[in-house]
């Protein structure tokens, strides 16, 4: 759990919201259920995530419209999937910077996956060096 989370989720508000999530979905995963299966729901899910920035808006927190009760494999998947998404290639191929983060100037020709300053050709001069000894 967040720091700056942990205020909200002990708060009698949230308890009470979590609660009616719950029985609102009847105790089963909503997502399973919209699929056919009937497994047991165990998280309250943010549909849209809670921040630092919106932790306070009840719209957000509160509002059973954005909760969902899950069960832990579904829960699991829609936090693996969003940090998959943040791998992305242009169409040459080459690994693009996760998004909302300013791309790094890459060498021509050659890609900086952010070690200090070195490039393919640095590599290759030190294995030649350690070959002649």
């Amino acid at each position: 759990m967040k720091e700056y989370a942990k205020s909200f989720y002990q708060s009698d508000a949230w308890k009470k919201a979590r609660q009616t999530a719950i029985k609102r979905a009847n105790g089963l995963c909503e997502r399973c259920r919209a699929a056919g299966r009937f497994v047991p729901g165990v998280i309250v899910h943010h549909k849209k995530y809670i921040t630092p920035g919106n932790i306070h808006d009840a719209r957000v927190t509160l509002a059973l419209d954005n909760l969902e009760l899950v069960c832990e494999d579904c829960h699991n998947k829609e936090h693996k999937a969003k940090h998959a998404a943040r791998y992305r290639f242009d169409g040459n191929g080459n690994l693009l910077p996760p998004p909302g983060e300013k791309e790094r100037v890459r060498p021509p020709g050659g890609q900086n996956f952010g070690g200090a300053g070195r490039t393919e050709g640095d590599t290759s001069k030190k294995l030649r060096r350690v070959a002649r000894i």
